[in-house]
């Protein structure tokens, strides 16, 4: 990083070692530069006790070498899939966490860096440069492609069965939920945390998930705050009218959960957006969706 960068950083009440860690620390280990300060007071952390985690390394279909942030119980065999979607920052210490979490209730979770090609954005303190120099310019395709490549890796390991199949994301990575349900008919179930339904068709973006709700392969649980700016809620009522048009089995079971009062991001315990209460439910609903749905 070059000294005027540094400066600027400073000046922005960022430290050097802060700095230093989210742009060169291992992946998951530090938060995202435009997310600090994070809110300790708040922020849950798992440890890593009991688990085999920490980042591997992923061949994709291209034959690059992609990172990604695996957590699965040390011992045993045949544990459940759960793929784990990033935000805007990457795989940060919250992603991080949340492999964690899963792994803690007996599954193996594998978050990929799915923005490597384009950049890190775990470095970058401005949010909008994040979204028009790095999440701007990442395919659908690429994205489906890359979780491919992911869940390939976890059956090669052999100590998960990728027979039971989920996938969960938050905020960018909601949207890419519903759409890898769509992609994968290995999928058995996903979980999609305030991720928008509706959009512009885009050549990088070709659907949203209004747009697939009748190719979904396995039922999928939407989870959103009722005072999210970003989403609102007339636009999931019209996801619920997109599920029940479709007509198929797994649109026919899927549910969004809206949360009343609840801003974007309830979920983000390292941010001032995390509510307590939607999260706990939240993660309750999710543990129980995955196993009401053989993963």
């Amino acid at each position: 990083m070059d000294g005027d960068r540094m400066i600027s950083l400073e000046e922005r009440g960022v430290s050097r070692r802060t700095a230093m860690l989210a742009t060169g620390g291992a992946l998951g280990s530090t938060f995202a530069l435009s997310v600090q300060p994070v809110q300790a007071q708040t922020m849950i952390t798992t440890p890593a006790d009991g688990l085999t985690a920490g980042e591997v390394k992923i061949k994709t279909k291209d034959g690059k070498d992609m990172a990604g942030y695996r957590a699965m119980p040390a011992t045993g065999q045949g544990f459940g899939t759960i793929l784990v979607v990033q935000e805007i920052w990457g795989v940060h210490a919250h992603i991080a966490d949340v492999c964690r979490r899963f792994a803690k209730a007996g599954y193996c979770a594998i978050a990929p860096e799915l923005y490597f090609r384009q950049g890190d954005p775990r470095g970058i303190p401005e949010i909008p440069k994040i979204l028009s120099e790095i999440v701007a310019k990442v395919p659908d395709e690429q994205v489906m492609g890359d979780l491919d490549a992911s869940v390939a890796f976890v059956k090669a390991e052999g100590k998960a069965d990728t027979a039971k199949l989920g996938i969960t994301g938050f905020c960018w990575g909601g949207r890419i939920v519903w759409l890898y349900d769509a992609h994968n008919p290995a999928v058995k179930a996903g979980v999609a945390w305030y991720g928008r339904v509706v959009g512009n068709a885009t050549p990088l973006t070709p659907k949203h998930p209004i747009d697939i709700a009748k190719q979904l392969n396995g039922p999928v649980l939407g989870l959103y705050g009722g005072a999210d700016t970003g989403i609102p809620v007339d636009t999931l009522d019209k996801m619920r009218e997109a599920l029940k048009a479709a007509g198929t089995p797994a649109a026919a079971k899927s549910e969004i959960v809206i949360y009343p009062d609840t801003p974007h991001a309830f979920n983000a315990d390292y941010r001032p957006s995390y509510r307590k209460q939607p999260a706990e439910d939240g993660w309750k609903r999710a543990l129980a969706w995955f196993k009401a749905n053989g993963v």
